[in-house]
């Protein structure tokens, strides 16, 4: 007779959650580092009470804000790659629709996420509950099915025993390379308080290794034969080669080959900076270096891409009239995207097959000296944009340059949206695989601060740096007060350049006027004259405005040894960007406009679209 166990749904799931393991360098490990949660009346009876049953197993932490906490918890997934896990538990209601923004950014960046929000009574006595949506026409509609087009998988449990099977898949979709993404169990918080008699072997211990599928012989036969015919190829390292941990196999097939390398936001850090064969970043907010190779490559191998607009620039930037995509990816919707040849295959495990294939394959002499020189070409173009300055307002490159010089490439910088990716993108130099970490596939405002406090409990002995522009900052910054109530040391960089500097920029790129972008181009009686520092002092950092780049440097040597969390201000300008590398972006113009600036740009945009391969 089967033994049994008699728990309350909640308590299931966390004793569940508590059970799973991984394994990382040799080292057996708790696949779920913990629970972020946000208690209200529909979680913090279940999930609360079951969690503090399992706090010594499975800790959980408090945040200030539901979309944080969850941001955090895919920063601290990303940090891994993918290897570790973090769940986020809400209450009915706001809490649970501040995650979706979350969900949704995991989903696209193809991260794991265990979202664990309350949902209304099953049994629908006392309806309306608190904070429930109500449909006049479909009495099963919860405000959690917003989750479902942005969850990977999503269920609503409405008897304690469904959570069996739930968890069942819910793991299975976190942790498969190809299927990773978030995963939303809605928890209808009179299940959560309801008994069951579970198996005990639900109850045992699991490890859950990455899955590594070897690539089909006839698709690696084709991708090999196309490699071998290249006079012009270029490999595109994308986030897939991180999560693979891919970047020894990736140094040894570029070395062997003399085939140069680019890299996506995502795939940032595949090779250090400082590698020869590394053009660094490509497409929109490429490297000259980078993005002069995508022009004329003939086979593009895609490595772990999802090759989106910013890396193709929107489907003008490889111009090669002959050229053949080959896309390594484990996620066979990915692999053959531009009509790319297919090889599905984990990246390490496919990069490795292709190194032996192309045994004896050189890339053109001449190819790869071109490369290299590009590279040279870059390097002292860059050197020249992130140099030291008197200027009262720097430039972000002069900044970011800044920091590159006090901190080093030893460090994890942290970025989202904004001015700032493009600029990191092509001019920081990123050392240890993981060391740079973009939110950029969703370019959510926010991210920052969160996803820096959990990029820290992933590498607590690692510098981590956050660099943030103001909008990012005054839209979510309450997890400076976690990472110092947890003391987790971060070291955040606040460029305040009053406004939407990025935005207002493309604004006028696209003939527009300046409006409601930048505060002063926005409707006001006053203009806000906000204090960075103080506010972040207020909320327990050691915080410092600072006047210059030479302030700069200082400050942030001596953030290195403060206690806790530091956050160093500085205004920039915001409307200087990096002139050098760079691609076009398809941004529709409007086709008639009072403005005489906006038709004029709406005829450099035809000519633009013009070199769009549609299809190809």
């Amino acid at each position: 007779m089967t033994k049994t166990i008699r728990l309350t749904m909640a308590q299931a799931l966390t004793r569940f959650l508590a059970r799973q393991m991984t394994e990382i360098d040799g080292e057996k490990l708790p696949l779920f580092g913990g629970v972020w949660a946000i208690f209200g009346h529909g979680n913090v009876a279940g999930m609360g009470e079951a969690l503090y049953q399992v706090r010594e197993d499975l800790p959980t932490f408090r945040a200030h804000n539901e979309q944080a906490m969850a941001h955090a918890a895919i920063a601290y997934g990303k940090a891994h790659f993918r290897r570790r896990i973090m769940a986020a538990t809400t209450s009915i209601g706001p809490g649970a629709t501040n995650l979706v923004t979350a969900c949704a950014l995991a989903h696209v960046n193809r991260l794991p996420l265990l979202l664990l929000p309350g949902d209304v009574f099953a049994n629908r006595i006392p309806d309306p509950v608190l904070q429930q949506v109500e449909s006049f026409g479909d009495g099963t509609v919860s405000a959690n099915d917003c989750f479902r087009p942005v969850s990977r998988y999503f269920d609503r449990i409405t008897r304690p025993e469904q959570i069996i099977p739930a968890l069942a898949r819910a793991m299975q979709v976190l942790t498969d390379p190809a299927e990773c993404g978030p995963v939303t169990l809605a928890l209808c918080q009179d299940v959560q308080a309801e008994a069951y008699d579970y198996p005990e072997s639900f109850f045992e211990e699991r490890l859950w290794l990455p899955r590594r599928p070897r690539p089909d012989r006839t698709e690696l036969a084709a991708a090999v034969a196309a490699l071998k015919d290249a006079q012009k190829p270029l490999i595109i390292a994308g986030g897939g080669v991180l999560y693979s941990q891919a970047s020894g196999d990736l140094a040894r097939l570029v070395e062997a080959t003399g085939i140069p390398v680019c890299e996506t936001q995502g795939g940032k850090s595949s090779l250090p900076d400082d590698h020869p064969l590394n053009m660094a970043a490509v497409g929109v907010t490429g490297t000259s270096a980078a993005n002069r190779l995508a022009e004329e490559a003939d086979v593009i191998l895609a490595v772990g891409t999802r090759l989106q607009d910013f890396t193709t620039g929107s489907w003008a930037l490889f111009r090669n009239s002959g050229k053949t995509f080959v896309g390594l990816n484990v996620q066979a919707f990915d692999a053959g995207k531009h009509r790319a040849l297919p090889l599905v295959a984990d990246a390490a495990e496919g990069l490795a097959e292709l190194a032996a294939g192309l045994k004896g394959y050189k890339a053109p002499a001449g190819w790869t000296q071109n490369a290299r020189a590009g590279k040279a070409e870059w390097q002292a173009a860059a050197a020249k944009v992130t140099a030291s300055t008197n200027a009262a307002l720097p430039s972000d490159a002069q900044v970011i340059g800044a920091v590159q010089r006090a901190m080093g490439s030893g460090v994890t910088v942290l970025h989202a949206a904004g001015g700032l990716p493009g600029e990191l993108h092509k001019l920081w130099q990123a050392g240890a695989p993981g060391s740079y970490h973009a939110e950029y596939g969703y370019s959510c405002m926010g991210y920052e601060i969160a996803g820096g406090l959990g990029v820290k409990m992933a590498k607590p002995d690692e510098e981590v740096v956050v660099m943030v522009g103001d909008g990012s900052y005054l839209m979510l910054n309450s997890e400076i007060a976690t990472s110092v109530m947890l003391g987790l040391r971060l070291t955040i960089v606040l460029l305040d350049n009053r406004g939407y500097g990025c935005i207002n920029r493309l604004q006028m790129g696209t003939g527009g006027a300046n409006f409601n972008n930048l505060l002063k181009d926005s409707r006001h009686q006053t203009l806000p004259d906000i204090d960075f520092a103080a506010h972040a002092a207020s909320l327990g950092a050691i915080a410092e405005k600072v006047s210059s780049v030479a302030e700069l440097e200082t400050a942030l040597g001596k953030a290195k040894q403060n206690p806790r969390t530091t956050v160093v201000v500085i205004e920039t300008d915001p409307l200087i960007s990096t002139d050098a590398g760079g691609h076009w972006w398809d941004v529709a113009v409007p086709e008639v406009s009072a403005r005489k600036e906006v038709v004029a740009k709406r005829k450099a945009y035809e000519e633009a679209v013009k070199l769009q391969r549609v299809g190809d």
